[in-house]
C-alpha cells in the first residue's frame, strides 16, 4: 500500500543556480536553495521513494502528459534562459510503474492522460531545478506531470490530482508531491527591467499584496477560503501554468476537506518580476 507522503509548493527560478556561482549572484537564492535541501530531508526521514513533480515548465496544448521514463539523463540548456541555465547535466531514475498509474487513474476518472516512455523526451527545468536540491544523490525516483496546460479547465487538474493521490496509494511507493511553480508571475517588461533592478524585485504591488494574503491564508489553514480564491488569483496575478500545478496539488490532498497548514520554509522573494515561495503541506 502507498502513501502520499509530504507535498510542498515550491520555487524553481532559474537564479537559484547562479546563487552558487562566483558572481554578483552568489548566495543571493541561499534561503530558496535551503529550503529545497529541508524539503528532501525531511522527505526521506519519513521513507519516501520517488518525488512526484508537478512542473510547470512543461508545456501541453492537449491532454495532460506524464514523462514515465526509467531513466533520465542528459545535458540541459533553457531555450527561455540560456544566460542563466546552461550545460546542466542530471541524471535520474524514473519510476515508469506509477506514471502508468497514474494515468490509468486519471483515465477512469475521465481525465484523458497519457504516460509516455520515450527516451528522448526530457525534463524541463521546472522538474531539474527542484532536484538538484532536494535529490542532490539520485537516490529517490522522478515521475514527471506536466502542469502548464494551456487548454485544460482547473476542474480537470484538481481531479488529475486526485487521481495522482489515488494512484500513490495503489502503488507499493511513498512519495514526496512537489507543485513547482511561482505564486504571482508576471514577469517585468523587457524595457523596464534594468531600469528596477527586475531581479530582486516584484513587477506589480497588487501581486505581492495578494501572494502575502494567500501565504496567510495557507499559514491559518484557511484553505477553503484560499481555494475560492485560486481559479481568479490564478487569472488575474498570471500564475505560472495558470497556477494548474496548485489546483492538481491540493486535489491530491483533498481539496477543500484539507484541514491542514502550510508551513513556509524561508522567506517570500520577489525575482524577475514573479513572487516565490517554498511552502510544506502535511498530508493527512
Amino acid at each position: 500500500m502507498g502513501e502520499l507522503a509530504l507535498t510542498a509548493k515550491v520555487s524553481h527560478v532559474p537564479t537559484m543556480l547562479l546563487s552558487e556561482r562566483p558572481g554578483r549572484l552568489q548566495g543571493t537564492r541561499q534561503s530558496s536553495i535551503d529550503a529545497h535541501h529541508e524539503i528532501g530531508r525531511r522527505a526521506r526521514a519519513l521513507g519516501v521513494d520517488t518525488i512526484v513533480v508537478l512542473d510547470t515548465h512543461w508545456m501541453v496544448n492537449a491532454g495532460y502528459h506524464i514523462n514515465a521514463n526509467a531513466k533520465f539523463e542528459g545535458v540541459y540548456t533553457s531555450h527561455e534562459f540560456p544566460q542563466f541555465i546552461q550545460g546542466l547535466e542530471y541524471s535520474y531514475t524514473g519510476n515508469p510503474e506509477l506514471g502508468d498509474l497514474i494515468a490509468k487513474e486519471a483515465m477512469a476518472a475521465g481525465v484523458h492522460t497519457l504516460s509516455h516512455h520515450v527516451p528522448t523526451l526530457d525534463l524541463e527545468y521546472g522538474t531539474l531545478v527542484p532536484m538538484r536540491y532536494m535529490n542532490a544523490k539520485s537516490d529517490l525516483k522522478v515521475v514527471s506531470v506536466a502542469a502548464y496546460c494551456t487548454v485544460h479547465s482547473f476542474d480537470s487538474s484538481r481531479k488529475l490530482g486526485a487521481a495522482i493521490r489515488k494512484a500513490i496509494e495503489a502503488s507499493d511507493n511513498k512519495v514526496l508531491l512537489v507543485a513547482s511553480g511561482s505564486l504571482s508571475h508576471k514577469i517585468w517588461e523587457n524595457e523596464l527591467y534594468e531600469a528596477n533592478n527586475g531581479t530582486f524585485t516584484i513587477s506589480r504591488e497588487f501581486n505581492r499584496q495578494c501572494d502575502l494574503r494567500v501565504l496567510e491564508l495557507w499559514e491559518k489553514g484557511e484553505i477553503s477560503t484560499f481555494l475560492k480564491m485560486l481559479p481568479d488569483y490564478a487569472v488575474y496575478c498570471t500564475g505560472e501554468g495558470t497556477m494548474h500545478d496548485t489546483f492538481m496539488l491540493f486535489g491530491a490532498l483533498g481539496w477543500d476537506a484539507y484541514a491542514g497548514k502550510g508551513e513556509i520554509v524561508g522567506p517570500y522573494f520577489p525575482s524577475s518580476g514573479t513572487g516565490q515561495a517554498n511552502v510544506i503541506f502535511p498530508v493527512q
